[in-house]
């Protein structure tokens, strides 16, 4: 049983990244063809850092995503903080569940009924709503309850007789908060921001339907080469896309563990 489940295990790592690595390694092929590997270069690379279309692309994405996440995170904080403060169960599993409807909703149908929104709403306004704003409130609202599902288990974790203690000595609901509450919470407050940023930069069904031509991300970008002859500097884009979000779920488990070590080592003092 060992041995099936060793090749299992090798088989389904095989499906998952045998693309990738293949992706990373060709990105690299002088020739630009996956027909033959005629040398390690950088031409690919170099290609792509002289793509204006691509860099603006690249830049509207970091802006959507960095602007996204810094919203989504500062809601779903209070959002977080007044789910672990509210005493009706059946009103907090309520909130709860509403919550979570963007998430466990598939991608195409909150894509359309945004789309549907915003073409309404621009209807009545008598102005075209696509673009930055409608996609950047589309990411706030599918990547909130990824946020508040981070932060929430900190305030469950919390001892709340601290907050109590600090009040009783002389500290308003607002100054307990700040300085006990918030570094305790701070973890789940980073990780909820990597996971937005994250959902946000490699989001492409949802932003595909909100968008308009005058602001093209770079998932957008991307599909729109896969219409005509794929440039081979997307592959060498591709692979920069992966090591970026590489480092960034490198850095949550960082940030995690940290998080986990302060605990023990509290438990232990």
């Amino acid at each position: 049983m060992k041995v099936f489940s060793k090749i299992y295990l090798v088989l389904i790592f095989l499906l998952l990244y045998a693309p990738i690595l293949v992706l990373i390694v060709f990105s690299f092929n002088e020739k630009g063809s996956f027909a033959a590997y005629t040398g390690v270069s950088l031409k690919w690379y170099r290609e792509l850092f002289r793509d204006s279309t691509a860099l603006d692309s690249l830049r509207n994405s970091l802006v959507l995503a960095v602007s996204s996440a810094a919203v989504a995170t500062g809601i779903g904080t209070f959002a977080a903080l007044g789910l672990d403060r509210m005493r009706l169960r059946w009103l907090k599993n309520s909130i709860s569940a509403v919550t979570n409807i963007p998430m466990m909703n598939p991608d195409i149908v909150t894509g359309v009924s945004m789309m549907l929104l915003f073409v309404a709403v621009g209807g009545i306004l008598q102005t075209d709503l696509t673009g930055f704003f409608s996609m950047l409130i589309a990411h706030i609202t599918f990547s909130l309850p990824y946020v508040i599902l981070s932060i929430l288990p900190r305030f469950k974790q919390f001892d709340r007789s601290l907050r109590e203690a600090a009040m009783d000595l002389g500290c308003t609901p607002a100054q307990s908060f700040f300085k006990i509450e918030f570094p305790h919470i701070l973890p789940g407050i980073v990780t909820g921001f990597i996971m937005a940023f994250t959902l946000s930069l490699d989001d492409f069904v949802i932003s595909h339907f909100v968008s308009s031509p005058d602001f093209v991300t770079l998932p957008l970008y991307i599909y729109n080469q896969t219409a005509h002859k794929v440039k081979y500097s997307m592959y060498a884009l591709c692979t920069l896309i992966i090591l970026a979000i590489l480092v960034l779920l490198l850095l949550v488990n960082f940030v995690s563990g940290i998080g986990a070590r302060g605990k023990r080592k509290k438990e232990i003092a």
